[in-house]
């Protein structure tokens, strides 16, 4: 997957909780200019910017962002994938092997493991 292309990030776990890496990495990627679309059902924005409730309600974007538990992640994983999503990228903690054997199972997926958004990005 290359950094350099991404431009639109859908952020998976996003929130307003200011100590959580759901709210540092919107802030931090909204610092650099990108376009960054909050996915969580417990709000309607964050720092203004629409949320979403679902990856279903997203509109296109270039990866998608988890910082939810493996096992939530692997249930929005599944259905990112039955709704036309194929770039995944999970923060430290957010990746499991049941997740890396699922996504390995599919054509034409890329995705990361172990690589945090807030260092590779600029």
């Amino acid at each position: 997957m290359d950094v350099k292309n991404i431009k639109k990030i859908g952020l998976v776990g996003a929130t307003t909780n200011k100590s959580k890496f759901g709210y540092k990495i919107l802030k931090d990627l909204v610092s650099k200019g990108y376009d960054v679309y909050p996915v969580t059902p417990n709000y309607e924005e964050i720092e203004g910017i629409k949320t979403y409730k679902s990856v279903k309600d997203l509109p296109e974007v270039d990866v998608l962002n988890f910082v939810v538990p493996p096992a939530i992640g692997l249930k929005i994983t599944k259905e990112a994938y039955e709704n036309g999503f194929r770039k995944f990228w999970y923060q430290p903690g957010a990746e499991s092997q049941e997740i890396k054997e699922y996504l390995e199972s599919l054509p034409d997926v890329d995705y990361l493991f172990h690589k945090c958004i807030m260092v590779e990005t600029i």
